[in-house]
């Protein structure tokens, strides 16, 4: 018998092993396992046994990235069904060995047997007697062990099992893939159907390699929808791990790995494959998020085809409980009492972009933005609406280049059971914001919004759809007295006129859009005296009649924004016209003068209504309230006009964000020219689908302009950079800025109709100003991936601050909040500030300072571990 590793006989004796226990782990080959104790708050400790006096088959390596000239290693016969035996047999089993010899280099054989005592099934002779292993070469049968392995062998000699039957064994070696050629037409071929797999290894919680059956696709998963901690790569190559990275690796280990399972393939990014795995035992996305080791994430949950809501409620259910990652967690509406939270109210008014003002029952009035969307604009009418608040965005104060906002109360906003903010994206009136990975302040129905904008973009609904947009021509002749002029006599023969009113500036003057004649006007109430509202005049402040907030009131909660009738009876010397208001069928003159908000004009003699309004005065008279409580002579009301604020001035003008390099330079469309290459694509398709390129009959040269065929099936304008062979062309997609390489099939010719002369490249390549991009791999991709979740295939205001060699450095603005988006990545701690002397910069760069001192106070992303700079700049090529 082979000396022992621990001996525990008496001296003079032979040597006895001591006897020990673990939980198999994994099966590294038909020879080798790894074992583990148990864990004691954390992973726990682990070891490689090797079986003594037997050789199995050697399993297929992949050559060294680091060798150019290396090969790959396949398969020895029998190899892969020893190691498929032994996994079957011994994954997550406890096992008891013993340890017989150990190498100078720390390598340790010995016996294991299955069980708790060694009175257990032989591993090693299982394999042998199945043939799967033979016995190793010299090995004398002059012990029962020994003998014991001549005798299985003879057994499976005789019985031709295994490497022992007839034929070379060929059919037992795997043709294993390393790498897909296209991944994307790979997923999309199994349908979303579960796939047979084996777990080869896990990288951390929510990354794993498998093995795709029965075709041997060694692919990386990551799972659809959530991240893990990971390990952190640093300098030396060494790997710091984030708080509880090596725990969630252990959990899915335990659970996963190199077990049978199931897996929904349901997206692709570059070579790794977006799946759910699937275990008998349980779905092991949603156990990772139920006990605190993962996070939901946006960008890859809207594939996750088993219910979105399913992770988001495992989510919530680890941040109630405070579990691991979310041991820190504050919920967004933890101050709010519930009836705070949820409440039921009338909607007064819908504002521009993403709000409504809302009346409660207690007859205040609050402004409610809906969560999570970024809308053109909203409709909808005076109902009783049911809101549930979803978070509470605090005020920010004014900088240089964003506004100040006061406190948003952000909601989800529901009629008749209808999420309005969905139905407004489900038909591309509306986008969905994108968020960092650790903003929670978002929509409680975030998942559907995604679900809803996805439909709208694959539908082309709204501001998804390819046509031209429609142009809405408005023409405004409020105050324009010629325009008012020749409307007059048209608006005065039509008699009754729909009519939206767009805002009540008091209790007898409004705003309307006349729909027919698509134009807005200034419409007073006729026959009615209303109490004067408050005016700012030039050197003084005028204060408002009694009654007067009352009557703008009452005229706001009746008709703003309703549909309207009026009949037009004149105009004047302003521009504005004088006329009757119908809603519902009720004469709004005669209804403010029935609840004493306003007196009669003695221009209502002559109209058809002046005995109803002399009747709805007498009435109002008798009950002596408002303006007849102490009754006094009031002028005519004169006509004031408007003060419209100025505009901000800036010289930022809207791009349309279409790529972000890996460099964190980012290329943009000009907004203003978008329809124009609208059109020429359209004509190109066009003109291409009728006379389609000869496959084949084009050759690329370097620096050529071409038409490429992108994975979409459509054809772009494209540059070629390079060309390395027919099949590997490299190419610059002139007007998205976006590269591909492709074989010279998917190319052809420019139709000089459609070249740079017709329509110049659309995208322009810029990079952002006052910022110093990470060196570090790991550091810049998270800055780029920032950006790409923030302003990707978005809307953004650009404006140049300098040139420099390689391409012009700008500020960038989101359109919606005018938020600086280098700023942002500032105070993310994403990236650092670039000093820059000149002095037109200087108040910009004072607070892109200040934002970095903030980051660097918090000990966000970089700075995480403190001021790195001042030992490491040179090493990490940074400069202060």
């Amino acid at each position: 018998m082979a000396s022992s590793a621990q001996s525990g006989g008496s001296s003079g004796g032979p040597a006895v092993p001591t006897v020990q226990r673990g939980i198999v782990k994994m099966v590294l080959s038909g020879c080798a396992i790894i074992v583990r104790g148990q864990p004691r708050g954390g992973p726990p400790p682990e070891r490689q046994i090797n079986l003594s006096n037997i050789r199995a088959g050697n399993l297929a390596r992949r050559a060294a990235a680091t060798q150019p000239d290396a090969k790959d290693t396949p398969d020895e016969p029998w190899a892969f069904p020893a190691r498929e035996f032994l996994r079957k047999k011994l994954i997550g089993k406890e096992v008891c060995f013993t340890i017989e010899n150990k190498t100078p280099q720390g390598r340790e054989y010995g016996m294991i047997y299955l069980g708790k005592d060694t009175n257990g099934e032989n591993i090693a002779e299982s394999l042998v007697a199945e043939g799967l292993a033979t016995r190793r070469e010299g090995m004398r049968a002059n012990n029962p062990e020994q003998n014991r392995l001549a005798e299985c062998e003879e057994q499976a000699k005789a019985a031709k099992k295994g490497m022992w039957s007839e034929g070379s064994g060929s059919q037992t070696i795997r043709d294993l893939k390393y790498t897909i050629e296209n991944p994307r037409h790979f997923v999309d071929s199994h349908h979303q159907k579960p796939v047979n797999a084996i777990i080869e290894h896990v990288r951390d919680g929510s990354v794993v390699r498998a093995l795709l059956l029965p075709d041997y696709y060694l692919v990386t998963v990551m799972l659809s929808g959530i991240k893990c901690p990971t390990f952190r790569r640093e300098a030396d190559g060494s790997e710091t791990p984030e708080p509880f990275a090596a725990e969630a690796k252990f959990f899915t280990e335990s659970r996963l790995l190199q077990r049978d399972v199931q897996i929904i393939l349901e997206s692709c990014h570059n070579q790794n494959i977006l799946g759910t795995i699937l275990h008998p035992n349980g779905n092991i996305t949603e156990l990772l998020l139920k006990d605190g080791f993962a996070r939901c994430v946006d960008w890859s949950i809207a594939v996750y085809t088993r219910g979105a809501e399913k992770l988001r409620a495992a989510e919530r259910f680890a941040k109630d409980r405070r579990l691991r990652i979310w041991r820190d967690y504050v919920a967004p509406t933890a101050n709010l009492d519930q009836k705070d939270k949820q409440f039921v109210a009338k909607v007064m008014q819908v504002l521009n972009a993403d709000a409504i003002v809302v009346k409660l029952n207690s007859g205040d009035y609050k402004t409610i933005h809906l969560s999570s969307i970024r809308p053109p604009r909203l409709e909808g009418e005076n109902t009783q609406v049911n809101v549930t608040v979803d978070y509470i965005r605090p005020a920010s104060p004014a900088t240089e280049t964003v506004p100040a906002f006061s406190e948003r109360t952000c909601a989800t906003v529901t009629i008749g059971g209808i999420n309005i903010a969905e139905a407004l994206v489900s038909k591309g009136l509306a986008t969905v914001i994108r968020y960092r990975q650790d903003d929670d302040q978002r929509s409680s129905h975030y998942d559907e919004l995604l679900a809803a904008e996805a439909r709208a973009i694959k539908n082309g609904k709204g501001l998804h759809s390819k046509k031209e947009v429609p142009i809405h021509r408005v023409a405004d002749i409020s105050g324009d007295t010629q325009k008012a002029k020749q409307f007059l006599p048209f608006l005065q023969r039509a008699g009754r006129s729909e009519a939206v009113v767009e805002y009540v500036f008091s209790g007898s003057r409004l705003k309307l859009y006349l729909p027919k004649e698509t134009c807005l006007i200034t419409f007073l109430l006729a026959g009615i005296e209303c109490p004067r509202g408050a005016r700012n005049l030039p050197g003084l402040v005028q204060e408002g009649e009694p009654f007067s907030e009352e009557a703008t009131l009452f005229t706001k909660e009746l008709v703003l924004q309703r549909e309207v009738e009026v009949e037009v009876e004149s105009m004047d010397k302003a521009g504005n016209f004088i006329g009757w208001l119908h809603i519902d069928g009720a004469n709004l003159s005669v209804l403010l003068v029935e609840h004493a908000l306003s007196k009669v004009h003695f221009t209502a003699e002559r109209s058809s209504y002046y005995k109803s309004l002399l009747s709805a005065e007498e009435a109002a008279k008798q009950k002596k309230e408002k303006v007849w409580a102490h009754y006094e002579e009031q002028p005519v009301e004169e006509v004031a006009p408007m003060l419209e604020e100025k505009e901000r001035s800036a010289s930022y003008k809207p791009v349309f964000v279409t790529e972000i390099t890996d460099d964190l330079h980012f290329y943009v469309q000009d907004v203003e020219t978008g329809t124009q290459l609208e059109k020429l694509m359209e004509n190109m398709r066009n003109d291409i689908a009728s006379h389609p390129p000869v496959e084949g009959s084009y050759a690329p040269r370097r620096g050529e302009f071409c038409i490429a065929k992108f994975v979409d099936g459509e054809w772009y304008r494209a540059r070629v950079e390079k060309v390395e062979s027919p099949a590997k062309v490299h190419v610059f997609y002139i007007d998205y800025g976006n590269r591909e390489i492709l074989p010279s099939t998917r190319l052809g010719t420019l139709p000089p109709a459609f070249s740079t002369r017709v329509l110049p490249a659309q995208a322009t390549e810029y990079a952002f100003a006052f910022i110093q991009v990470p060196q570090d791999e790991d550091a810049r991709t998270d800055a780029v991936d920032s950006v790409v979740r923030d302003i990707q295939n978005t809307q953004c205001l650009l404006n140049v601050e300098h040139l420099s060699a390689g391409c012009p450095h700008v500020t960038l603005q989101f359109a919606d909040s005018k938020g600086d988006v280098g700023l942002g990545l500032v105070k993310e701690g994403l990236v650092m500030v670039e000093v820059r002397k000149e002095k037109q910069f200087q108040k910009v760069i004072t607070e892109y300072l200040n934002a970095q001192e903030s980051a660097k106070s918090a000990r966000l992303n970089l700075w995480r571990y403190g001021d790195f700079r001042a030992d490491d700049a040179d090493e990490f090529g940074y400069s202060r």
